[in-house]
């Protein structure tokens, strides 16, 4: 037990992976109604709060955006802070797909010469309208839930990435579930409740199998990189 807490507490987010900030603050995002729709334990609640409301108060990005700026960095075998991963010249002549905006992240993979901005309704992630194999990496941030058909939307991401190229991505995972669909269950949306949220209907409630759709969508491999476990996952699909 004694090495669980010290594994856990050795994961931790101390410090911003992205522009090196040791201000880390935190607000809790979740509300009852998306609480109980999602039918979260307090322990879930927790962690799941922080994955979304915990954030550096230098550049903005919560820990979902650090977890994806790690997966990106690790697989290209940067050992650093992303907003100098992004100066690299390797990282400056990849071709990028953005699909919508990886939250705070987004105005750092808008400093790559190659990056490519793709957003919803404009750009429908079941049907990209690239040619295949034009991408190195294709990124998407807490986006593939609320799409129709995940599968597909992931095999689109397949499809135009070059031989070898990566798709990083998140989805909130609640990690002591199986992934459902949420297909005849009442209407629940992500987003501000205050706003029109019709965009923010989620399809899909992702568990510990979410690695799973990325090999139903050709891909060779997934790999699953961690933050403060249980709190944020990105994967990695290799094509």
């Amino acid at each position: 037990r004694g090495g669980q807490a010290h594994a856990h507490e050795a994961n931790m987010v101390d410090h911003c992976p992205v522009c090196g900030s040791r201000d880390i603050r935190m607000r809790p995002i979740l509300w009852p109604e998306l609480i109980a729709e999602w039918r979260l334990e307090p322990h879930e609640v927790e962690y799941v709060d922080r994955q979304q409301g915990q954030h550096c108060g230098e550049c903005f990005c919560n820990v979902r955006s650090m977890v994806l700026a790690v997966s990106v960095m690790r697989a290209f075998r940067f050992a650093g802070l992303f907003q100098d991963f992004v100066l690299e010249p390797a990282a400056r002549e990849l071709a990028v797909l953005e699909i919508n905006e990886a939250g705070a992240l987004t105005h750092f993979f808008a400093r790559l010469p190659g990056r490519h901005l793709a957003c919803h309704p404009q750009v429908d992630m079941m049907n990209l309208p690239y040619d295949e194999n034009r991408f190195d990496l294709v990124i998407h941030s807490d986006t593939l839930e609320h799409v129709a058909d995940p599968v597909r939307g992931l095999s689109e991401c397949r499809r135009v990435l070059k031989t070898g190229g990566l798709c990083v991505f998140t989805v909130p995972i609640v990690v002591g579930r199986m992934t459902i669909s949420r297909t005849g269950m009442p209407p629940s949306y992500h987003g501000d409740p205050s706003v029109d949220r019709r965009a923010f209907l989620v399809n899909t409630e992702y568990g510990c199998d979410a690695w799973a759709q990325v090999i139903q969508a050709g891909f060779a491999e997934c790999r699953i990189v961690s933050l403060d476990y249980p709190t944020a996952q990105a994967l990695t699909g290799v094509k």
